[in-house]
């Protein structure tokens, strides 16, 4: 059974140059809170790829899990496209 409470999000693998690792980058859109302006942030996260089957470019959904390792706290459940 899956748990619900778990966050997912929508990424671009960045990076592929660790083994069963990917670095991905989550973009978003918020407005300024003084001048209301569109305002670009984005953050990456190091995800968990067992299969190795990403590569730079794609775009996959990651979800949140227990730690993997030092930074690893997300693993790669489908690659959207």
């Amino acid at each position: 059974m899956e748990r619900n409470n778990r966050r997912l999000l929508t990424a671009v693998v960045v990076s592929d140059k660790m083994d069963k690792t990917r670095v991905v980058r989550v973009s978003w859109v918020s407005k300024h809170a003084k001048y209301e302006k569109s305002v670009r942030s984005f953050a990456k996260y190091k995800a968990h790829d067992e299969a190795n089957a990403t590569k730079a470019g794609d775009v996959v959904r990651i979800m949140e899990t227990r730690p993997l390792s030092k930074d690893k706290r997300w693993i790669i459940r489908e690659v959207v496209k």
